[in-house]
């Protein structure tokens, strides 16, 4: 008997595939559907911190509009249907997802700021999360900010959040960093018990005949898996923390490097939103298959197997394999 299960965050997880925050969270049916397709937790859709923030702004406004416009002002209360509930609402769907399934349910907030939002982590926890994962998304245009200067604002932010939190806090980082282990080693002193990697910008494009900014977000492919995976593999065991792969995974084989590189678990969005969580079931056959082939009993027979722990110069090895790829292309060269 195959055994497919895992631990992410100090969470046993009965499959290595977790569904990462997308739309598909937004409703109770689809987050049934990816845990009857087999995915071992599910990560909500991001609370961002500028609905928090509005909210918060919303709410001045109306205690304060017409206070001093007659005698009973202090007993004046806002119309409530018409300020952004967003927040609440968030953490009401997540207690309800929390009751409509067995797995893990992972919250996720995103934001940059240590400001009073982030007491929303706590409320979280309180709705049931089993796991909180942070989501920084942030693009620094400040040719003041320094490198250094932005990843202390980094530090400062996970270790605001995990003064509110005791449940497990995942990080989900942006690949841009110059000192990247550096940085990860930080982050699980400041308190992550995992990293996620990586975020992926959404890129925008410009309409030509319009002359204006078109934003959008491209789904991901397995050739975009080689960046985090590259970087599970230097990661993992240099870092006490949990490694989540994201961003590229759509095949078996997907998910098989990534359990080899040295993650715990592989996250999926794109993947989902092409094919819908029965991909997940397909997945998973496709990898009992492989893994039956290859005499493989376990995914933690598996884990790390790739990885560059034993690699004593790491950095060394990256440019040998850099040199080794451009010569490739010698014999070719007329």
């Amino acid at each position: 008997m195959l055994d497919l299960t895992t631990t992410y965050l100090g969470l046993p997880l009965r499959t290595p595939l977790v569904a990462s925050a997308s739309p598909l969270s937004k409703k109770l049916d689809s987050v049934r559907r990816l845990e009857d397709a087999g995915a071992g937790a599910v990560v909500m859709y991001s609370l961002f911190e500028e609905q928090i923030t509005h909210e918060s702004h919303q709410l001045d406004y109306y205690l304060s509009r017409g206070a001093h416009s007659h005698a009973e002002a202090l007993s004046y209360f806002p119309d409530l249907e018409h300020y952004n509930l967003e927040p609440e609402a968030y953490l009401t769907h997540l207690q309800r997802v929390k009751q409509a399934v067995a797995i893990p349910v992972i919250g996720s907030l995103n934001g940059i700021t240590t400001g009073g939002w982030v007491d929303y982590a706590r409320r979280i926890e309180e709705a049931g999360a089993d796991a909180l994962e942070l989501n920084i998304y942030y693009l620094p245009t400040d040719t003041y900010l320094s490198s250094a200067e932005l990843e202390d604002r980094y530090v400062e932010l996970v270790r605001a959040v995990r003064a509110r939190v005791t449940i497990p806090l995942a990080l989900k980082l942006s690949p841009f960093f110059t000192g990247l282990p550096n940085l990860a080693r930080r982050f699980v002193e400041a308190g992550a018990n995992g990293l996620v990697l990586f975020n992926r910008f959404y890129q925008p494009d410009l309409d030509l005949e319009n002359l204006e900014v078109v934003p959008g977000v491209t789904l991901s492919t397995s050739a975009d898996l080689r960046l985090p995976l590259r970087w599970v593999a230097i990661l993992y065991g240099r870092v006490q923390a949990d490694l989540a792969l994201t961003g590229g995974v759509h095949t078996a084989e997907d998910v098989l490097k990534a359990m080899m590189a040295g993650a715990s678990v592989a996250m999926l969005a794109s993947a989902l939103l092409q094919h819908g969580p029965g991909r997940l079931l397909h997945l998973l056959n496709d990898i009992q298959a492989w893994m039956e082939e290859h005499e493989y009993e376990s995914i933690a027979q598996m884990r790390g197997s790739m990885s560059q722990r034993a690699v004593a110069e790491p950095a060394a090895f990256e440019r040998a394999h850099y040199l080794r790829a451009l010569t490739a292309f010698d014999d070719h060269v007329r």
